[in-house]
């Protein structure tokens, strides 16, 4: 199945489902997602078709809603995931179609579970969608979002701390409204310390990302002067360095170059680093990476070495390594690395790379060269650059040679983009030496020149209405004119083809683009080519001046519309076509007229064509009267032959309906005959339906009679029903009260038994002490006689112990007594206990018997019941 088919079938599918959230519309729905996900859909956004944005629209609208079940989310996100594949597509999603609030509204939804995998999902579509693009603070759930990033960050979620400081970079770089907001929160400081505790993380990856969240927020303030003061800033190059030759991968080796870049913005930190011991074998080392064949990790490499030629102490160290031979202590390194000391070899090498997805880094290459080589002539370093030229030289003119013109709009912005870097380039060797000059001058023919030129042009005229491929072309034919400019005398022929080239016609469109342009660079390049080319005595100044004036009313017209479509949304479907007023088209006109004008300079063809055309306007008068004759001929004809096919065909219809008549009566009557014998034998039908109601009336009566009788048994039945669960429900307490009062017979029980021991040891000790007692009177009654001649004393002192013993006695008697008591205590309770017991047992035999009558009479009316339903289905049977 194609792609067309496809997104016509998701888009069906998306508006059902939006209509009506049914399984059956979700399973759906959920094929057609995996189906477009199957398919290749790269750069299917930029391509600006009504089909793909409208499906995009609802995915995203389904996306966003609260109601869309988590899986179908998922499936929404991963193909929308998918189509983000190249940075217009992710700026498509991000600008027009809302795709970052989205998300960061479902992200606000499931806060309170950040570990869910939807949750984890849209944080990492929210990091690939949010790079290198700035999101305001002010668009929709994004204060949300930061709440919720740095919720997760304080609290070390493993789960999503990973993503979330990948999204908290992105959204903190080179974004003053978001940063604000940040540092104007109340927790920021206890956020800023969380950050610097993840800078011992284990993971090279959130080192990164945590570096750049304080460069972002930090830099300007004193908690960054501190963190990135020259006592730190050493080991931080260092560790950034290492990241980057050294990262997990090619995340990591993007955002520590983002992190180089954002540092060498600071003049200070950019001072650092041109003082900074160990640089040279550090960019050894990152052109080391340059060897690998990795189009990402080499174009962030670029980007990086680009950054640091921005910075003037910078450049020439720069060139030291990739031009100039490197000491022992760096070719050690460099070896180390895989990097060898000619850095400029695999700056070459990546020109002709055949790599695909390479022409990005073809690109930052041709500029960077060209930077180098600038400086290298301020430095007079011309010695180092002449092997260099020949080397580079051909793989230059091979790019410009190896682009077809016929492909398209896609080769035409990479031969631009390859010519604007092409001519500083080449004019950078030519300001070397004498050797430089003439190596530029023999391998660069007039007839290349002439020939870039001429495509150029036609490429200007085919993609006129494109206003974007307009300043391209004009930027890549002013260097190609410039070139020729400075190799007008060194190369044959080159100079008539520059003279020729600026009294053409054509070359007014880009010269006026260039002269009314907001680059310095350009109003100047047009401004010398135009001192150049206004003594020649063909050069067309005045279009010029039309197509300046053209242009400079085509721009204001612009700054009006601009203002009034500040407050208009944006469109759903991006176009990339530059909208072309009339000014713009009026322009192409007087180019037309001018161009026929200065062709026909001669009177005598002018008169020529005067007599021409008053033949060719006889003709064409001669011409219309013949066809309109022929037309008065063939509009007669046509209404005679209109006029017969009529007669035949109103001839045919009567016939036919003539046939159909005679068909139709003798159908009616065999239908009559039908009729006839289908009604008598309907009448006869009438009458036995006739006794079959009455008799249907009296089965119906007998049924009422017995449905009034069923629902009287029926209350009859729920009446008992409900009295025996009532009973039920009595049985139930009175068996729980006798298990109760068991169970407090058996404990009185026990404790009855208990006390018969008690007394009966109670008894034997009192036997006991009877007999002692009984003893002892024996014993005083023997002693009594043989103490009569003791001493006062001991007489008083057996009286003594007499008087205790028996006080002993008396108390045991008195516990005697008390013991006793409780025995008939206890023997009254349990006769009590015994007594309650079997009225409980009384009572539990008459519930019991009444419960058996119940139960017999509820077996009755169920056997009523029963009997009557089956008689009732015998009668309707």
């Amino acid at each position: 199945m194609d792609l067309t088919t496809c997104l016509k079938s998701l888009l069906l599918a998306t508006h059902q489902y939006r209509d009506s959230r049914t399984a059956q519309h979700a399973a759906q729905l959920q094929k057609q997602l995996q189906e477009v996900s199957g398919l290749k859909c790269d750069h299917l956004l930029s391509s600006a078709q009504v089909l793909p944005s409208e499906c995009v629209s609802g995915l995203v609208e389904l996306a966003g809603n609260p109601n869309t079940s988590p899986d179908l989310k998922s499936s929404i996100i991963s193909l929308l995931a998918g189509l983000a594949s190249d940075d217009t597509s992710r700026e498509i999603l991000h600008s027009s179609y809302n795709l970052t609030s989205t998300l960061a509204s479902v992200i606000h939804c499931h806060s309170s579970t950040p570990g869910e995998p939807l949750v984890l999902q849209c944080l990492q579509v929210l990091q690939k969608l949010t790079y290198n693009t700035r999101t305001f603070q002010s668009t929709n759930y994004i204060n949300e979002l930061i709440s919720f990033l740095m919720t997760n960050i304080q609290a070390q979620n493993e789960a999503v701390v990973m993503p979330c400081l990948g999204l908290m970079a992105n959204l903190c770089r080179d974004n003053p409204s978001v940063q604000n907001h940040i540092k104007s929160l109340d927790n920021v400081k206890q956020f800023y310390r969380t950050l610097i505790n993840f800078l011992a993380h284990s993971s090279l990856t959130v080192v990164v990302f945590t570096l750049s969240i304080l460069a972002s927020l930090t830099l300007s303030e004193k908690v960054g002067d501190k963190l990135f003061d020259s006592k730190n800033i050493h080991q931080t190059f260092q560790l950034v360095f290492n990241i980057v030759v050294n990262g997990d991968g090619t995340l990591t080796r993007k955002y520590s170059v983002d992190l180089l870049v954002d540092l060498l913005k600071s003049p200070k930190i950019a001072d650092y680093l041109t003082r900074y011991e160990h640089f040279s074998a550090c960019v050894s080392q990152v052109l080391g990476l340059l060897r690998s064949k990795d189009p990402d990790s080499a174009a962030k490499v670029l980007e990086l070495l680009l950054a640091m030629c921005s910075v003037s102490g910078l450049r020439s160290l720069l060139c030291d390594v990739v031009f100039r031979p490197a000491g022992p202590r760096l070719r050690a390194a460099g070896r180390r690395q895989g990097a060898g000391p000619d850095g400029g070899l695999v700056l070459v090498q990546w020109l002709g790379s055949p790599v695909e997805g390479a022409e990005p880094c073809s690109l930052r290459t041709l500029q960077l060269l060209g930077e180098l080589l600038e400086s290298l002539e301020a430095e007079d370093g011309a010695e180092s650059v002449l092997g260099f030229a020949e080397m580079l030289l051909p793989v230059l003119l091979g790019l410009l040679k190896d682009l077809d013109p016929e492909k398209g709009e896609a080769h035409l912005r990479k031969l631009c983009h390859r010519i604007a870097h092409f001519g500083p380039l080449t004019l950078s060797l030519l300001s070397s030496e004498d050797s430089t000059r003439s190596l530029v001058s023999s391998q660069v023919s007039a007839q290349l020149c002439l020939s870039q030129v001429e495509s150029l042009l036609s490429f200007s005229c085919r993609f006129l209405f494109c206003f974007c491929c307009s300043q391209l072309c004009a930027e890549a034919l002013l260097k190609t004119l410039e070139l020729m400019s400075k190799l007008r005398q060194q190369v044959k022929d080159m100079e008539t083809s520059f003279y020729r080239l600026l009294q053409d016609q054509r070359i007014v469109t880009p010269l006026s683009l260039a002269l009314t342009s907001h680059h310095r660079e350009r109003v100047q390049t047009g401004l010398a080519l135009l001192f150049e080319a206004t003594p020649l005595p063909d050069f067309p100044s005045l279009v010029l001046g039309e197509s300046i004036a053209a242009n400079n009313a085509y721009r204001q017209r612009e700054a009006e519309l601009s203002i009034k479509r500040v407050a208009e949304p944006r469109p759903s479907n991006r176009s990339f076509m530059a909208p072309c007023g009339l000014d713009h088209l009026k322009l192409i006109f007087v180019f037309c007229c001018l161009q026929l004008q200065e062709q026909l300079k001669d009177s005598h063809v002018s008169e020529i064509i005067d007599v021409y055309e008053q033949k060719l306007a006889a003709f064409t008068s001669k011409e219309s009267r013949l066809q309109d004759l022929l037309e008065a001929k063939a509009l007669a004809l046509s209404q005679a032959d209109r006029l017969i096919a009529q007669y035949r065909l109103q001839r045919a219809q009567a016939e036919a309906e003539a046939r159909k008549l005679a068909s139709l009566l003798k159908d009616a009557e065999r239908r009559r005959e039908d009729l006839q014998a289908e009604l008598s034998s309907q009448v006869l039908e009438v009458e036995r339906s006739r006794t079959d109601m009455e008799e249907l009336l009296q089965h119906n009566a007998r049924l009422q009679r017995d449905s009034e009788e069923h629902q009287v048994l029926k209350g009859a039945y729920n009446a008992l029903l409900s009295r025996f669960n009532e009973s039920e429900r009595l049985l139930k307490e009175l068996q729980a009260a006798h298990a109760s009062l068991s169970k407090q017979t058996e404990t009185l029980r026990r404790n009855h038994e208990a006390l018969l021991q008690l007394q009966d040891r109670t008894a034997s000790a009192l036997e006991d002490r009877e007999q002692l007692i009984k003893s002892l009177q024996s014993d005083i009654q023997k002693k009594n006689g043989d103490i009569s001649g003791f001493c006062v004393n001991k007489i008083l002192r057996d009286q003594q112990e007499k008087k205790e013993l028996e006080e002993t006695v008396d108390v045991l008697r008195k516990e005697l007594n008390k013991t006793e008591q409780a025995r008939k205590d206890a023997s009254i309770k349990a006769s009590s206990l015994e007594l309650q017991r079997s009225q409980l047992e009384v009572r539990l035999k008459q519930k019991e018997e009444e419960l058996n009558k119940h139960s017999a009479m509820i077996a009755m009316i169920h056997s009523l019941s029963s009997g009557k339903m089956k008689s009732d289905v015998n009668l309707s049977l």
